[in-house]
């Protein structure tokens, strides 16, 4: 059986690092490149929810085959990170990296194969 996509979604507590924009930004240009992603523009990072027990960056990276997400909270020092994609990737390479740029102490992981 072949797929339409491949997500995985991350959930990591404990990160480090998820304050300094440039280290999310080159995180994100790393990414693409190690996954063999193309990228459809620059990402979008934003510090949202400012005064909020959510407050952080948010960064949306769209690819030629879908997007990369993240939300990383500053007060909790959490990460939530999302690739989705119609071209299959290494999902060991994404743990590798996320570990480091963010340093994580937890993280769950799922891996869905999307088909309409």
């Amino acid at each position: 059986m072949s797929y339409w996509g491949y997500h995985y979604l991350l959930d990591c507590s404990g990160c480090k690092n998820i304050t300094d924009k440039e280290i999310i930004l080159e995180f994100s240009n790393v990414l693409i490149k190690d996954i063999n992603m193309v990228s459809a523009g620059p990402p979008q990072l934003e510090y949202c929810l400012s005064g909020t027990d959510n407050e952080g960056y948010s960064l949306l990276q769209l690819i030629t085959t879908s997007n990369i997400t993240a939300h990383f909270v500053t007060k909790t020092k959490a990460a939530y990170i999302d690739i989705f994609s119609c071209k299959e990737f290494d999902t060991n390479v994404v743990d590798n990296l996320i570990q480091n740029y963010f340093s994580p102490k937890n993280i769950e992981k799922n891996y869905l194969l999307r088909n309409a």
